[in-house]
């Protein structure tokens, strides 16, 4: 029992660590290896509620979205009836979707994160396994942050010398993704340290790698990371200054400030790009597949074409192309907005999957940002900034295409939630008055034991 319970937290955080190792997890030949070990930790978790005697799982909603939108995915390569003879062929089956293969992977690949997150839900089960998840996030932040600036130095266009392509920036092949993983991961620590919850004697550390991460954003040259992380600082600043005094705002404000200032003077201490010097460009690119204003305006007329059904998930490159203006030389895959492309590939049933998921996110980041436990509202805190800075880069980027992004950002979702819950190894903080009767969350770990 102990054995299997074990494994699962360790390749749940094995996952996190080697998918963003692995170019962010993004072709297929790591994608598989990804799936085999979700198949793993289900196993484990079968064979571990088996041993202990008890079905455990999570009944916490903010599941409900990820696999709502699973079902969706089987539903829309459902054929009903069949398309007239095109091209020769007859007896095609006609389904929502403008690409049934595409939109079957899709669904798949959706399952496999929703087990992802279900387990997370499950297994984060102790304050010290919280602490585990907020030092790996936060200490690999670092590392991965040392590691992308020192490539971009010496390998700038070099993915571990190997892999070349033309905007690489760690182990990611697209700057935006990196800026998407280190923005999530900065969050946690700085929400920490503006709650309080960081110790005296481990401030300092804490300050150091916050802006290392901050430091290598700004290098990786991406607009949208840094827009997404200043929003992150601000939602983080106003989250922990609600109750206190004026003192207490100017301090944290300026500490925010000194902080970004480090970010900053550390870029230019390392030179090259940075996102500062590429907002002096346009928005608009001669590369058409990321010209964002000319994708945006062919996207709405995709989401026309499609209500309110959607032109399937993962079919975006395929609707496309019909409503595309431009000489159909290059292809577009992604629609650079994650909010428009839910209306494209989902339609209003996308709508109202990704407003029930805000939702729901909103309330338990209300909940549980004002947790009695110091520790635990620091990681609430935390975690709800890199959330918010990811959902704000996913207006000018499709980062959460990203396995080892959508993984991270699955992972703060789950400390989210663990967050809100009370443990027996819960550290009091100096002065906490402890209330008798404690709430028991609805996102807590609901077990079934054969044996009662």
């Amino acid at each position: 029992m102990k054995f299997a319970n074990r494994a699962v937290f360790f390749l749940i955080c094995t996952c996190i660590v080697l998918s963003t190792l692995a170019y962010g997890t993004v072709h297929q030949p790591t994608l598989a290896i990804f799936y085999a070990a979700i198949a793993l930790m289900v196993i484990l978790w079968a064979i571990d509620c088996f041993s202990s005697g008890n079905l455990r799982f999570s009944r916490h909603l903010l599941q409900v979205p990820l696999y709502a939108a699973v079902i969706y995915g089987f539903i829309q390569v459902i054929p009903f009836g069949t398309i007239n003879e095109a091209g020769g062929l007859s007896s095609i089956p006609r389904t929502i979707s403008a690409a049934p293969f595409a939109t079957e992977t899709t669904a798949l690949h959706y399952l496999a994160l929703a087990f992802f997150l279900s387990l997370s839900l499950v297994y984060l089960d102790s304050a010290a396994r919280i602490r585990q998840m907020v030092g790996l996030i936060s200490i690999f932040g670092f590392i991965f942050a040392f590691f992308a600036i020192l490539q971009s130095v010496l390998s700038p266009t070099k993915i571990y010398g190997i892999l070349e392509r033309a905007t690489p920036f760690g182990s990611f092949v697209n700057r935006h993704n990196f800026a998407a993983y280190i923005e999530m991961s900065l969050a946690v620590p700085l929400g920490m340290m503006l709650s309080g919850a960081v110790p005296r004697d481990k401030k300092l550390l804490y300050i150091t790698a916050i802006v290392l991460m901050g430091s290598s954003l700004l290098l990786s040259g991406s607009r949208g990371g840094l827009v997404a992380m200043l929003a992150g600082v601000i939602l983080l600043v106003i989250l922990t200054t609600k109750t206190r005094g004026a003192k207490a705002i100017a301090l944290k404000v300026a500490l925010s400030l000194l902080m970004i200032g480090a970010v900053v003077a550390g870029a230019v201490f390392v030179g090259g790009e940075t996102s500062f010097t590429r907002f002096a460009e346009t928005a608009a690119s001669k590369d058409i597949t990321t010209n964002r204003t000319h994708i945006w305006s062919i996207t709405l007329k995709v989401i026309a074409g499609n209500l309110p059904l959607g032109a399937g998930m993962g079919a975006f490159g395929q609707a496309y192309t019909p409503y595309d203006d431009f000489n159909g030389l290059e292809r577009v895959e992604q629609a650079h907005n994650d909010y428009l492309q839910v209306l494209a590939d989902a339609g209003v049933v996308g709508a109202a999957i990704g407003i029930f998921f805000l939702f729901l996110l909103f309330r338990e980041a209300r909940r549980n940002t004002r947790a009695t436990n110091g520790f635990r509202r620091g990681v609430a805190i935390g975690a709800i900034g890199g959330i918010f800075a990811v959902l704000v880069h996913s207006v000018f980027d499709f980062v959460l295409h990203t396995t080892a992004v959508t993984l991270l950002f699955l992972m703060l979702i789950a400390l989210l939630v663990a967050a809100g819950r009370e443990y027996r190894d819960d550290v009091a903080d100096p002065g906490e008055q402890h209330r008798s009767g404690r709430r028991r969350s609805e996102a807590s770990v609901t077990s079934f034991s054969r044996r009662a």
